[in-house]
This record gives C-alpha cells, structure tokens and sequence, in this order.
C-alpha cells in the first residue's frame, strides 16, 4: 500500500517508541512503576514512548500542536493540525504480561481524524488509515464483519475498574448485552479493539470514560474499513462524551438500541 509522507512519520515514531516498549516488556517485572490513580498506573515505560513519539514528530512538524495522555496539550503554530497520542494504550496488560496493548497516533486536521496509526509491538501488529484511503493492518486490507445477527456476534467493551464511576449502569448494559449476543470479550485496550471491530475480528464495541487518545486513531480504522462509530447518543460527539459504540451499520444500531434501551 502506498502511505503519504505524514503516514509515514506516524509509522515511524509508532514503531520506534514501540520496539522500546518490546525490550520493556520482556522485563515487566523490572519497570518502575507509580500510582497514577486507583486502578491506574503508569510506568517509566509510557513516559519514555512518549517522549520517543514525540521527538519524532516534532522532528518531522514542529508547527503541529499535541495532546499526549502523559503529558497534555502541547500548543503548535498551526492551530489546524495536532497530534493525538497514546504511547502505551493497555498499560494494566503491559504491566501483567498480557500482550495486548499498543501504541497510537492520531492526526487531526481542522476537527477531524485524517490519519491514523495503532502499533502492537507484542504481536508485530501495524493498523494505519488515512481518510479516503482504506484501512489496513500489515499492508492487508481491512474490513469490518458483515454479520448482521446479534446473536451470531462477538462483540468488546470496556469494564469500569476500580475508581471510575457509572459500575451499575455497565452492570445493566452487561446484562442486556449478553442476552442478545454470542459472546462479550473485554481485552483492556480501545485503540486495539476499534482494530479490531476494523478487521473483523470483533463484531461491535462500546465503552464510556474513554479519553480522545483512546479512541482517536482507531475511530478512523473502523471508519475506512467500512464501519460505523457514534457516541452513546448516535452523533460525533465521541471525545466530548468519552462514550464509543462501533460496528457495521447494522450491528452498531442494534449495539446502541441495546445499552441505551429504557427498562
């Protein structure tokens, strides 16, 4: 697949910051690690893949704002473009040995996501799209499964741990879900699940609490792979809410009718 110059900063600094994750991983049991919140932490890894993607990207477009999960809102020259990024989404799994987490980039241009980059160093896995040009994972092609029954599907989300808010009313979208459909899988990464609704691999996703970083780069894989990506409310309002449901146009509606159902 050909990628534009940009995409290609992205798949660098993606990459990079993601072998120093590799060689972290493989000595989990060595990290430093601090509490950044209950059920929360963050390591000295994070901070040093970030701090890779960073220098990378600023290398490359020193005039383009950032907003880094680790270190906020960078401010740029150009007020157009800025960078989302995630250098460690799934840090409980990185720090359990669970190999599945990931690195993520975004591009925002004028309030949309044109490019995107989500990297599992574990699984030597490399998602990328670009607006207009299709998604892809390892240069194959993606595109989201077309199942259009809940109960032949398997679908993903995230489950609120200790310290975030709203356990009850996951509790009930839970339960509402699991009458509908094969199977709910809740692997601790968006980004990597939103790759995964793009390749078929999950049918639907939805989650709330979730921050722009999270979701960024992955709202775009499952757009160019043919699916659909709201908020809880069916609009685009997904950074603001911090809620995402994703799937094909059938599976998302029927995925969002089934959480958000009055009793």
């Amino acid at each position: 697949m050909a990628r534009s110059a940009l995409l290609n900063v992205m798949t660098a600094a993606a990459m990079k910051a993601g072998r120093g994750l590799s060689r972290d991983f493989g000595e989990v049991q060595n990290l430093q690690v601090s509490m950044k919140g209950p059920g929360d932490f963050v390591s000295a890894a994070d901070r040093k893949a970030e701090g890779v993607i960073r220098a990378e990207l600023q290398r490359a477009r020193p005039e383009f704002g950032m907003l880094l999960e680790e270190s906020g809102v960078v401010q740029g020259s150009d007020p157009q473009n800025r960078w989302i990024v995630d250098p460690l989404d799934g840090t409980t799994n990185f720090l359990h040995g669970i190999p599945i987490f990931g690195v993520s980039i975004a591009l925002e241009r004028e309030g949309q996501i044109v490019a995107g980059v989500v990297y599992n160093p574990a699984m030597d896995e490399l998602y990328t799209a670009e607006r207009g040009g299709g998604a892809y994972m390892n240069d194959h092609r993606l595109r989201v499964a077309g199942r259009k029954e809940m109960a032949d599907c398997v679908v993903g989300t995230g489950i609120p741990h200790l310290g975030k808010r709203n356990h009850s009313v996951f509790l009930e979208q839970q339960r509402r879900m699991m009458l509908e459909v094969s199977g709910v899988r809740r692997m601790g990464a968006a980004a990597l699940d939103l790759c995964y609704v793009a390749a078929g691999r999950l049918d639907g996703f939805w989650e709330s609490g979730l921050s722009p970083w999270d979701t960024a780069a992955g709202i775009l894989m499952v757009r160019e792979a043919g699916g659909y990506v709201t908020d809880y409310d069916g609009g685009n309002a997904i950074f603001e809410s911090g809620t995402v449901i994703a799937g094909n146009e059938v599976i998302q509606k029927k995925i969002r009718e089934t959480i958000t159902a009055t009793s």
